[in-house]
């Protein structure tokens, strides 16, 4: 079996990417990125998907983006944006999925694993510049420009297979692997119970997208006094 790297984030997408990925025979190492996010329940997520769809190991890796901010979900001064708007929003996080791809290529380099798996969607992407197919690409080239590994022709693959797939097709997908999506944490705002706001970006994209597929939407939502 071949090891594989899967970046999760406790979240719809990457926990669907996790399960095919086991489901293609990788085994599987799960890494999550504690980054100061709003979102820290997430992170709990993160443990329940790895520990119910076989991961190998799973680490969370801290590094403080809050430091910077720039972002709503690394800055308390910019609220979390509840109504759709044109352009990149305000929940883009700078350079995050830069970053937490080369912390998946650094322990896939430790690992010998030459796979690695990110949960980026270009359909449903919500606008975000690091979920396009462009990037994907240019990221896997330099990766093997920069490691050992590749140098020494041990190329590695950098795997986006939720990429051109609907929301609705994600979660059929997963369905169909036996994800169980109540563990799961994709609300910009969830409390420290993992319970979503119902109104941000990621809730209304994993709403619509449960109602497309035809799948009950097993979110938990936060009462509204």
């Amino acid at each position: 079996m071949k090891n594989a790297v899967v970046l999760l984030s406790g979240g719809l997408d990457s926990a669907t990417v996790l399960a095919m990925a086991h489901a293609q025979g990788y085994t599987c190492y799960a890494l999550s990125v504690d980054y100061g996010q709003r979102h820290h329940s997430e992170l709990a997520a993160a443990q329940r998907v790895a520990e119910t769809l076989g991961a190998r190991e799973h680490r969370v890796v801290n590094i403080d983006l809050t430091g910077f901010g720039g972002s709503a979900l690394t800055d308390n001064n910019i609220d979390v944006p509840e109504h759709a708007s044109a352009g990149i929003p305000l929940t883009y996080v700078p350079a995050r999925n830069t970053i937490m791809l080369s912390l998946a290529l650094a322990w896939a380099e430790v690992l010998r694993a030459q796979d690695i798996f990110i949960g980026v969607n270009a359909v449903d992407y919500s606008g975000y510049p690091d979920c396009r197919p462009a990037y994907i690409d240019a990221f896997e080239r330099m990766a093997n420009l920069a490691t050992q590994a590749a140098v020494e022709g041990h190329p590695l693959t950098l795997h986006a297979p939720l990429l051109h797939l609907s929301k609705a097709e994600i979660i059929q997908k997963g369905s169909s692997l036996g994800v169980d999506y109540a563990a799961t944490v994709s609300c910009y705002q969830a409390d420290d119970l993992g319970q979503a706001c119902g109104v941000c970006d990621s809730c209304r994209l994993r709403s619509a997208g449960f109602s497309a597929a035809g799948v009950s939407d097993p979110t938990r939502y936060r009462k509204i006094n």
